[in-house]
């Protein structure tokens, strides 16, 4: 049986939507993130890089989203997680990397600055740049639910639910919390109350305990 290690909130909401979308039997593996769990000997052995989601199959351990989609896709080929078509699936992957890669760290800089700087100063000011760095982000995830809703397409990647999805679901309620209104990127914001309609998705929002609308006005 795959295990899936996963933390509350974290990016590895995209695969546990995914895996729960499958119906296939796995076992979730809570990593209490605050606690820094992933941190400590038992996780680092699986993960020397302390980091989730951690996908483990028949004793192969992988790490990062997008290798994490990929074998997801490979496996569960009837659930479409990546378009067959060419273009149409370098396209996703070209997203998905984005996200990953781009979005993702970004807002890392806002919620953990301390990463990034020893000074209190100095991490104020890096929260401070990323968090204004993070509005062309939230945009450009509002313009691909825009398009996805005008071409009349179910979800961001095409026909079929993907990682571009609870990424997008993930990277708009991280917004929250670097002060931004969710329900301000109104394409966006009703693309995410289809998905946490889903049996799958709103199986994982509730194992996680995710609250969608963090934002708090000042």
């Amino acid at each position: 049986m795959m295990k899936l290690y996963f933390g509350p909130g974290a990016c590895s909401f995209v695969p546990h939507t995914l895996l729960e979308s499958t119906g296939s039997p796995y076992e979730p593996v809570l990593v209490k993130l605050h606690k820094q769990e992933n941190l400590g000997p038992e996780f680092l052995a699986i993960n020397p890089r302390g980091q989730v989601p951690v996908l483990v199959d028949d004793g192969e351990v992988i790490m990062q989203i997008v290798a994490i989609v990929t074998w997801l896709d490979a496996k569960f080929p009837q659930s479409h997680f990546l378009p067959r078509e060419l273009l149409a699936r370098t396209r996703v992957l070209e997203t998905l990397a984005w996200m990953n890669n781009t979005a993702h760290p970004l807002f890392t800089h806002v919620f953990m600055p301390y990463k990034f700087a020893d000074t209190e100063e100095a991490r104020s000011e890096i929260k401070r740049f990323a968090k204004a760095h993070f509005a062309p982000v939230l945009a450009e995830l509002e313009a691909m639910a825009q398009r996805a809703a005008q071409e009349g397409r179910p979800f961001l990647g095409g026909d079929h639910f993907g990682p571009l999805d609870p990424y997008a679901l993930t990277l708009l309620r991280w917004g929250g919390f670097a002060g931004y209104d969710p329900t301000q990127a109104k394409a966006l914001w009703a693309h995410v109350q289809k998905l946490v309609a889903l049996p799958y998705v709103a199986r994982a929002l509730e194992r996680e305990r995710i609250q969608l609308n963090v934002y708090k006005a000042s």
